[in-house]
């Protein structure tokens, strides 16, 4: 099952970079633009706004592709240094924090669209502000199948993983 997971996870991965990726084209292609057009005086009215959506979007499908490689934040040295049952039962709390605070953030995030289908983007009023705001239940929705993946590997690894980061003083060097 551990193998099943894991593959799944990893192509789950490759897309989030292709979103990623794109929006990381999309926002230079868009920004660039904006500077070519304000530089021969005919600048883009709808150039700001679109870029700050193009970057908050970045910012929360990012934050997904982190999840699922397990690059967030964190102090793998205070874990590796626990024996290995209580690491797996501290990771799997945590886990289950991180899940409940994502499954909230999207439940929160979803009833909100409905209020925000009668705004829309200052620039371009055809944008409704539900479609723009919509990046933060999926992200969420995202992050939970990423988060829940590697709560079912951590539920059935029988055995220690490898060492979870570099240590700080490794990483200085």
């Amino acid at each position: 099952m551990t193998r099943a997971v894991r593959a799944f996870r990893d192509r789950y991965g490759r897309v989030l970079e292709w979103v990623v990726s794109a929006l990381m084209v999309i926002l230079a292609v868009e920004v660039t633009l904006g500077v070519v057009f304000r530089s021969i005086g005919h600048s883009l009215i709808w150039y700001d706004e679109v870029a700050s959506v193009l970057l908050a979007w970045l910012t929360f499908y990012g934050a997904a592709l982190a999840s699922v490689k397990r690059a967030h934040i964190g102090c793998p040295e205070l874990l590796d240094a626990m024996a290995w049952r209580a690491r797996r039962a501290f990771n799997i709390v945590a886990e289950l924090i991180v899940i409940a605070f994502f499954a909230l953030l999207g439940w929160v995030g979803a009833s909100v669209l409905p209020i925000l289908a009668t705004d829309a983007l200052v620039s371009l009023p055809s944008i409704p502000m539900s479609v723009v705001q919509s990046v933060i239940p999926i992200s969420a929705a995202l992050i939970v199948l990423a988060e829940a993946l590697y709560l079912i590997e951590l539920i059935t690894e029988s055995e220690p993983p490898p060492a979870t980061g570099v240590g700080l003083a490794e990483a200085l060097q």
